[in-house]
């Protein structure tokens, strides 16, 4: 919960913006306490994203892996899950944050894209071959982010992912 509100209070007011008081004031929880948890904002900040990328893996594999589903079905959960729920207002500053403050995050921040091409690449493999995988894979993400930034709505994001994914995979 700290974690969760730390992030929605960073994306509210940027990282430099953001001070100790005002996380433990979201999260319902003393400022002494949240210095007993996380001793500097750099420490919090990073744990707060690195529970967030995590959770976002962890939810694209569970999606994926669902075999009893239809592979375009499971890809636009995968990409909402990824990607979908950082679609709004407040949300779109969650991705620019993290854009900002690359050098605050360390290798989580190359390593878990990298992780979320490999699930969608590997699970287009399964019904596609290996060879076409890669670049539909590419494709894919590519019409994500454009799409992430057009979006002025999550529905919007999903109904034209739709639209992508259909027309890579048939």
């Amino acid at each position: 919960m700290v974690l969760d509100s730390a992030l929605v209070t960073f994306a509210r007011f940027g990282y430099r913006k953001t001070s100790m008081e005002e996380v433990a004031r979201a999260a319902h929880i003393s400022r002494p306490g949240l210095y007993f948890l996380f001793s500097a904002k750099e420490t919090l900040f990073r744990a707060a994203v690195t529970q967030a990328l995590e959770r976002d893996i962890a939810a694209v594999e569970h999606v994926l892996a669902d075999s009893g589903r239809p592979l375009p079905e499971r890809l636009v959960e995968a990409f909402d899950q990824w990607a979908g729920r950082y679609i709004g207002p407040l949300t779109r500053d969650v991705a620019v944050i993290v854009e900002d403050n690359p050098d605050l995050l360390g290798e989580i921040v190359e390593t878990t894209p990298r992780r979320f091409e490999e699930l969608i690449t590997d699970a287009i493999a399964v019904e596609s071959g290996q060879e076409a995988a890669t670049p539909v894979a590419q494709t894919m993400i590519s019409a994500s982010i454009g799409l992430k930034h057009q979006a002025a709505s999550r529905e919007f994001y999903l109904e034209r992912l739709k639209v992508a994914i259909e027309l890579l995979v048939h």
